[in-house]
């Protein structure tokens, strides 16, 4: 896989660390790269995908791990950030996702992650519905981490005019717009969430060559799943929102970064397991 991985992870890194200086070159005037942009995101999305495979069909078998879950959660959290623009311009969001996709997909150069022996198609769609959840939560986070900044600049009227990362701020829709979106992104990766969990519980044995296990992983997905339920139905019943609904999707996404990610992360490179 190196020969081939190599030249082009680090091309499609470049090309993900020049869109977003693109992108803060022309903070102030969108219009200028929005139509590149569109036509970009998409084939660097498609260059990135066939370097996963290739990550994760590496030498003939199946291979997964916490390098490859972050590729692919941020692969899919630029298809994300694509489609998003399409209906809402959040242009701080590829200034914080796009060199963020462009170190994970360096990351299968140097942690090829575990041979999964129970490799099957139920695992695969089990395993890109969960990182189909993680992405839209992570950019959940993301939009969540922008409202948090902002919030705390409209309650700081006596700031200096806005200057280096100051200026994402000033390109942002307004913060009424942004919980919209946060709550409609929440609820989408809530529903995968969901389906994660219960094709886990109920074809565990299918999936995995073994039952299910209360194990960390299962803990903190039940977790996570626990306090985005709780954050939606807050809204629903009590109208949560503003800071409360804020410091509840930072503690949804924590339990869910520890689910999996941090765990193998522990595993492959604090312990030298896989």
């Amino acid at each position: 896989m190196r020969g081939f991985y190599e030249p082009g992870a680090v091309a499609v890194a470049a090309a993900y660390l020049l869109l977003a200086w693109a992108t803060w070159r022309t903070l102030d005037a969108p219009q200028r790269t929005a139509r590149w942009r569109a036509a970009v995101l998409p084939l660097l999305a498609v260059a990135h995908a066939a370097l996963l495979g290739a990550a994760i069909w590496s030498g003939g078998e199946f291979r997964f791990g916490f390098a490859q879950a972050l590729s692919a959660t941020l692969l899919l959290a630029v298809l994300v950030l694509w489609v998003e623009g399409m209906f809402v311009t959040v242009r701080g969001l590829d200034i914080l996702v796009l060199p963020a996709a462009a170190v994970c997909v360096l990351l299968p150069l140097g942690f090829h992650g575990a041979a999964v022996g129970a490799d099957s198609t139920a695992l695969r769609l089990h395993l890109l519905v969960a990182m189909a959840a993680y992405s839209l939560l992570t950019i959940a986070a993301l939009h969540a981490l922008l409202m948090a900044v902002l919030d705390r600049r409209l309650h700081s009227p006596l700031q200096a005019p806005a200057s280096g990362i100051g200026r994402i701020f000033g390109q942002l829709p307004p913060l009424l717009a942004l919980e919209k979106l946060l709550f409609q992104l929440i609820g989408a990766g809530f529903l995968l969430l969901t389906a994660t969990l219960v094709t886990g519980v109920l074809f565990s044995e299918q999936l995995f060559g073994r039952a299910l296990r209360f194990e960390h992983k299962t803990v903190f997905t039940i977790a996570s799943w626990l306090v985005f339920a709780s954050l939606i139905g807050g809204r629903i019943v009590f109208g949560w929102r503003g800071r409360t609904a804020l410091r509840w999707t930072f503690a949804g996404f924590l339990m869910l970064l520890l689910a999996y990610v941090g765990s193998r992360f522990v595993l492959e490179v604090v312990l030298g397991r896989v």
